[in-house]
């Protein structure tokens, strides 16, 4: 706010002149103010117009963009300044205006638009936000952008080419579930887990450099799972590790679920540790529609905002397809493993529902039914002996047994 004091003889009368900048309350126009002090003391107002605030201009928000999850937390005035923001966004702008007081707020709603936008590919969330004062407050939001528009255009076409080819693939008549994971699949199948990759904080880095970090493996998904008709959410939040990390809600046959299509990758398990997982080429479904309990044992959504409860399994992977047990049978266990072998097949996957199951299961998997399924495997493909190698995960309660069928 700047101050100036002019001396000087008006009418006879001594007068003081001071020229204060702020906004003019009730409209869109930044205002200087002159008042003038006679010998009295006496103050006078007059308002020089400056110019208008050029606040955003909505012109093409629609049921699409109102039906976004993090503009649906939001109410009244905040929903107004995300759209400012949103328009701001598609129109690459230097500066937006924003009808929000606070810069943190604003700088809140950027990230939750990014958050419903991931086709906003060219800006990656770094940004700088200045309140300004006055009669009427705003802020001024000063995204950075990735590409110029020539480049940003070049790169959409690209994505749209490789995103064609990918739904070219599915039904758009196909169930909710058949949908996610076919999607999971291609994510997992066409992108490998890199820190160093490029741009692995938008969607570019997965549908053309195939290569990107978990920001990139969730966003995909939602860009993807959305064009299906099927709702889908960006989630961050942290690892158990403390590591910052990024997944997906979605709404499977009319509940929520959790996705996590980095964790299903084995490029990325190898990464952490688990080299027998990368050298199997395993996938992993533990986070393919998963609830609550199940993905809070290793991950912890942000409190920035409400998340809807995900109370069942149902739509887990391996809940449909068998491999998921709320109770220990050994005979059981060894059926499947007997099935798997007659198939000449891999893997067996046994996950169960909680760390008091596993327990029971665990101790007599290795101690008995394993070496009772790899006789039944030595006598039928006539082997003297028999090799297999297994991923024991006791945070998710699963065995998993890769049988060798080769001498």
């Amino acid at each position: 706010m700047g101050k100036r004091k002019k001396s000087g003889c008006l009418s006879g009368i001594l007068a003081f002149l001071i020229l204060l900048f702020f906004m003019c309350a009730g409209t869109a126009a930044a205002g200087i103010f002159l008042l003038k002090q006679d010998n009295t003391g006496e103050l006078t107002k007059e308002k020089i117009v400056r110019k208008e605030i050029p606040y955003q201009q909505i012109h093409d928000a629609g049921e699409d963009d109102i039906r976004k999850y993090y503009f649906e937390q939001l109410e009244g005035e905040e929903q107004m300044a995300y759209l400012e923001i949103l328009q701001g966004l598609r129109e690459s702008r230097e500066e937006i205006y924003v009808h929000c007081k606070d810069a943190r707020t604003t700088n809140k709603l950027f990230q939750y638009v990014l958050r419903d936008y991931p086709e906003i590919f060219w800006c990656e969330g770094i940004t700088t936000a200045t309140s300004y004062g006055g009669d009427e407050e705003y802020t001024i939001l000063e995204p950075v952008y990735s590409y110029d528009m020539a480049e940003r255009d070049k790169r959409q076409a690209e994505i749209d080419k490789a995103v064609s080819q990918c739904l070219a693939g599915i039904e758009i008549t196909a169930s909710d579930y058949d949908k996610i994971l076919y999607i999971y699949n291609y994510i997992v199948e066409l992108v490998d887990y890199n820190l160093e990759s490029e741009d692995n904080q938008n969607i570019y880095s997965v549908f053309v450099n195939h290569s990107s970090v978990c920001a990139g493996y969730s966003k995909a998904a939602q860009y993807l799972l959305e064009r299906l008709d099927v709702f889908c959410t960006y989630i961050t939040g942290t690892t158990k590790s403390g590591q910052s990390h990024a997944w997906n809600l979605v709404i499977c046959d009319g509940d929520y679920y959790y996705v996590d299509t980095t964790w299903g990758d084995p490029v990325f398990q190898g990464q952490e540790g688990e080299e027998l997982q990368k050298e199997l080429n395993y996938v992993s479904y533990d986070y393919m529609c998963c609830s609550d309990e199940e993905l809070f044992r290793t991950h912890m959504p942000d409190v920035d905002i409400e998340l809807p409860s995900c109370t069942k399994m149902d739509c887990n992977y391996y809940v449909v397809n068998g491999m998921y047990y709320d109770s220990y049978n050994s005979n059981e266990a060894l059926g499947v493993m007997n099935d798997i072998i007659s198939r000449q097949d891999n893997p067996v996957v046994l996950k169960y529902a909680d760390a008091e199951v596993y327990a029971q299961a665990h101790e007599d998997i290795f101690e008995n039914v394993v070496h009772r399924a790899a006789q039944n495997l030595a006598q039928r493909y006539g082997l003297s002996q028999v090799k297999y190698s297994y991923i024991d995960d006791d945070k998710l309660n699963k065995i998993v047994i890769y049988w060798e069928y080769d001498a």
